[in-house]
């Protein structure tokens, strides 16, 4: 298990990113959360099997629906896992 947490820059809010998010981890199986920030960025921590979590960002991504449009991405690993239980919308 991992817990890996990414910070996505483009057009992801008001785009549904953090529903497709939701889905996504959830069609996974990590447990985590998703929060847009105030720089216009959209943040995703998650805690799961490496090829799930690996199987979650292709699938981000490639772009859950027309309208999301990522331009980069930054990725954080930590060593420690946090213990979350399901994954839920940060507001």
């Amino acid at each position: 298990m991992a817990r890996k947490q990414w910070t996505f820059h483009g057009r992801v809010q008001g785009v549904g990113f953090r529903a497709s998010a939701q889905a996504a981890a959830k069609e996974n199986n990590l447990n985590g959360w998703v929060k847009n920030k105030e720089d216009g960025t959209v943040v995703v921590e998650a805690e799961g099997s490496q090829d799930k979590l690996q199987s979650f960002l292709q699938e981000i991504k490639a772009g859950p629906n027309p309208f999301i449009k990522i331009r980069h991405v930054d990725e954080q690993t930590f060593s420690k896992e946090e213990g979350y239980k399901g994954f839920n919308v940060k507001y």
